[in-house]
C-alpha cells in the first residue's frame, strides 16, 4: 500500500471515527429509542463535530505526516489538536443552546464524544503503525544485523534501517546493551537479547554477518572494550555517524563507517590548552611547509580553528597544495590562503616567500620520510632534510620569526637508517640557531601516524581488498601510534610552550606490533586469518628496526604543563663544529653526489650524528625504556608540579 492509500484510509476512517462516537455517545447516554427532543439533533451535533475537527485536522497539516513512521510526540500531538476541537465544539453547540431554545445537546455527549473519538483516532494511528511494520521484512539481498546500544542512537539506526529496508544493505535482527532493566523488551520490534558480553554467543544464536555499534556516549575505554568482545566474532563491524550528524540531517545511515585502527588504541580525546595557543596563533600570519602533505594538511585545518591572519601553504606538490588550499577556503572563508609553490633547497626563493610574507610562526613539516626509500636516495634525503631545514631555519633567523617548530620523528633518536640521521641533524641545526636568534626554535618528536601517506595500515587495507596475503616484516616488529590529528593537536600545543631550544616529546601510549595491527584490520574487515588472508613476514628491511625510541640516552626528560608532552634536553655540539662538518656534507653532496658512494655519505652523517649506526636490517636491537621510566618516575614522585 503506497502513501496516497494511507492518506485516503486515514480520512476516511476519521470520518467514521467522528462522527460514529457522536451517535455512540447518545446510544449511550439514552436507553433506545433515544427520546424526540433529543433525537431531532442529533444529526447537527454529529455534523459540527465532524465540520470543526476536520477544519483543525486541515489546518494542523494532521494528514500530511506519515503516519506509517508516526511516533508518541505525533500521538500526543493528535490528543491535544482533539482536545481542543471538542471544545470548540461545545461551545459552538452551547451558543446555539441559547440561541434557540428548541436546540438540545445534553453536555455528556460532549464528554462521552471526546473520550471515544481520542481513544479510537489514536487506535487507528497506531493500528497504521502496526500494519505498516507487519509489512516490513527481511529481504533477499539484506545482511543479518547486531545494533549495539539500545539507546536513543541505537533506535535510530535500527528506525532508519527499517525506514530504508530496500535501499539499506542490513536488518536489524537484535540489540545487545549493558542495561539489565532493558534485556527481553523490544524497541521497534527487535529484541534486545542480552549484554554487550554476550555477543559472541547472540551472533552465533542469530547467525549475525554484521555488528553495527550505536554507543556514541561511551567513552574510549569502554568502547575499546566492545570491539575487544566484537573481534572475537568473525562479523564485519560498522559504527554509525555522530548522533548530532544523524538527528540534523547531515548524513544519513548509509554513511555508516568501517572500525578503523584508530579507535582501537583507546585513548581519551586531548584537552588543549586554548587560550594559550590562540596568543601566538590567532590575528597572526602562520606558515606550513610541506602542507599538502598527511600532517601539513592537518596542521592547516587545526591551525585555521584558532583564527589566524593568513595562513601560508607551501609545498613542491602543485596538485596536493591545490586540494587544501580549496578545502580551506571553503571551511574558512575569513581567513588568508596563500597557497606558495617552493623547493626548500632552493635557498633564494625561500628567502623571497620569507621576506614577502614575514611570517609570525612557521610549521616545519615538509621531508622525505620512508626510510626505505631514503636508503636507497641517501642524497635526496640529505638535500632534503638537512639543507632545506637549513635553509627556512637562516631565513626564519633573518626575518625574525617569532616561533619556528620543527616536526621530528622518534626515529631521529640513535638513528639506524638515513632518514632518522638527517631528521637528528635537523633537530641539531634547529636547537644550535636557537642560541644565535630571537627567534625560539623548537623540535616536536613522535611515533608514526596511523594513516599518513605510506603508513602501514594503508597498505594493510589495500592487500586485504586484494585478498591478501598481507606482509609484514617482522612478528616482534613494535612500532609507537598516534592518529594524525591527535599528532597535530599536540605540535601545535607544544609551539605554544616553546622557550626556545627543546625537543618535545609526545607521549605514543604503549607500542603496538605491527602483526597485532595487520590481524586487527583483518578481523575488523569480517575476515578470519589464514582462513581468508594469510599474514606473511617478509624480514626486515634495511634501516628497520625492531623498536623505535623516543628518548636517547643522553637526553634529560621534564614535564610540561601539558600531560602528553614532555621535554627532552640534549647536548648541544660546538656551534663551529657543526657548521663546519655540515659545509663538508654540502660539498659533498651538492657537487659530488654522483661520483659519491652510499657507504661514504654514511660515513659522513655517522661524523655529525654519533649516534648514528649503519643497520642492514638484519640484526634486531634491544629497546631503550629511559623515556617510559621517566615518565613513570615523573609521574609518580611526590613533589611532581608541571613546569610552566
Amino acid at each position: 500500500m503506497n502513501k496516497s492509500h494511507y492518506a485516503i484510509l486515514i480520512r476516511i476512517s476519521d470520518a467514521v471515527i467522528i462522527l460514529g462516537a457522536t451517535y455512540a455517545a447518545y446510544f449511550l447516554r439514552f436507553d433506545y429509542p433515544i427520546p424526540a427532543p433529543y433525537s431531532k439533533f442529533i444529526n447537527y451535533a454529529a455534523a459540527i463535530h465532524a465540520i470543526v475537527m476536520f477544519s483543525l485536522f486541515f489546518n494542523k497539516n494532521i494528514y500530511k505526516k506519515v503516519w506509517q513512521h508516526a511516533s508518541i510526540e505525533d500521538v500526543f500531538s493528535l490528543v491535544k489538536l482533539v482536545f481542543s476541537g471538542y471544545l470548540i465544539s461545545f461551545v459552538v453547540i452551547s451558543v446555539l443552546n441559547y440561541s434557540f431554545s428548541e436546540f438540545t445537546v445534553p453536555r455528556s455527549i460532549h464528554v462521552m464524544s471526546l473520550i471515544i473519538s481520542m481513544v479510537c483516532l489514536c487506535c487507528s494511528r497506531i493500528l497504521v503503525v502496526g500494519i505498516h511494520n507487519s509489512f516490513i521484512k527481511m529481504q533477499p539481498h539484506h545482511q543479518r544485523a547486531l545494533i549495539v546500544g539500545a539507546g536513543q542512537a541505537g533506535m535510530l539506526v535500527v528506525k532508519q534501517l527499517k525506514q530504508t529496508k530496500y535501499k539499506s544493505a542490513y536488518f536489524p535482527i537484535a540489540f545487545v546493551d549493558d542495561d539489565r532493566g532493558k534485556h527481553h523488551m523490544e524497541i521497534y520490534g527487535v529484541p534486545i537479547a542480552g549484554h554487550t558480553r554476550d555477543i559472541p554467543h547472540i551472533v552465533s544464536k542469530f547467525d549475525i554477518s554484521i555488528i553495527i555499534i550505536a554507543v556514541p556516549s561511551a567513552n574510549k575505554e569502554n568502547f575499546t572494550r566492545i570491539i575487544e568482545i566484537c573481534k572475537q566474532t568473525t562479523c564485519q563491524l560498522k559504527i554509525m555517524p555522530a548522533m548530532s550528524d544523524l538527528i540534523q540531517g547531515h548524513v544519513n545511515i548509509g554513511a555508516l563507517r568501517n572500525v578503523s585502527v584508530e579507535d582501537l588504541l583507546g585513548r581519551e580525546p586531548i584537552r588543549l590548552d586554548s587560550t594559550e595557543i590562540k596568543e601566538h596563533i590567532s590575528n597572526k600570519t602562520v606558515m606550513v611547509t610541506g602542507a599538502g602533505g598527511s600532517i601539513g594538511s592537518e596542521l592547516c585545518r587545526q591551525v585555521c580553528k584558532f583564527s589566524p591572519q593568513k595562513l601560508i601553504l607551501l609545498g613542491r606538490g602543485e596538485n596536493s597544495i591545490y586540494e587544501i588550499e580549496l578545502e580551506l577556503k571553503k571551511s574558512f572563508p575569513h581567513i588568508q590562503i596563500e597557497p606558495i609553490i617552493a623547493d626548500l633547497q632552493d635557498r633564494k626563493r625561500v628567502d623571497a616567500v620569507l621576506k614577502m610574507f614575514r611570517p609570525d610562526v612557521v610549521f616545519h613539516a615538509a621531508a622525505h620520510k620512508h626510510v626505505p626509500l631514503m636508503e636507497k636516495n641517501p642524497v635526496e634525503a640529505i638535500k632534503n632534510n638537512v639543507f632545506g631545514t637549513r635553509n627556512l631555519v637562516h631565513c626564519c633567523h633573518i626575518y625574525e620569526v617569532s616561533r619556528f617548530v620543527l616536526v621530528s620523528t622518534d626515529k631521529a633518536v640513535n638513528p639506524t637508517n638515513v632518514m632518522g640521521a638527517t631528521k637528528r641533524l635537523a633537530e641539531m641545526i634547529v636547537q644550535n640557531m636557537n642560541g644565535r636568534s630571537k627567534t625560539k626554535f623548537v623540535a616536536v618528536r613522535f611515533g608514526n601516524v596511523l594513516g599518513s601517506r605510506g603508513s602501514v595500515i594503508p597498505l594493510f587495507k589495500k592487500q586485504i581488498e586484494a585478498g591478501g596475503p598481507v606482509t609484514v616484516t617482522h612478528p616482534e616488529m613494535v612500532r609507537f601510534f598516534m592518529t594524525i590529528p591527535e599528532a597535530v593537536q599536540l605540535v601545535i600545543q607544544a609551539g605554544a610552550f616553546a622557550n626556545g631550544g627543546e625537543i618535545f616529546i609526545l607521549d605514543m601510549g604503549k607500542p603496538v606490533k605491527i602483526v597485532d595491527l595487520a590481524r586487527d584490520l583483518i578481523a575488523l574487515s569480517g575476515l578470519e586469518i589464514d582462513k581468508d588472508i594469510a599474514i606473511q613476514f617478509t624480514g626486515i628491511r634495511p634501516g628497520e628496526k625492531l623498536f623505535e625510541e623516543l628518548l636517547s640516552t643522553e637526553e634529560i626528560t621534564s614535564a610540561t604543563k601539558h600531560n602528553r608532552i614532555y621535554i627532552g634536553r640534549p647536548a648541544i655540539n660546538s656551534l663551529e663544529k657543526l657548521d663546519e662538518q655540515l659545509s663538508e656534507l654540502e660539498q659533498a653532496v651538492l657537487h659530488n653526489d654522483i661520483s659519491l658512494s652510499s657507504k661514504e655519505l654514511r660515513m659522513l652523517l655517522c661524523r655529525l650524528v654519533p649516534s648514528y649506526q649503519m643497520n642492514t636490517g638484519t640484526h634486531p636491537q634491544k629497546v631503550n625504556n629511559k623515556f617510559h621510566k621517566n615518565l613513570v618516575y615523573l609521574e609518580q614522585s611526590p613533589g611532581f608540579k608541571a613546569k610552566t
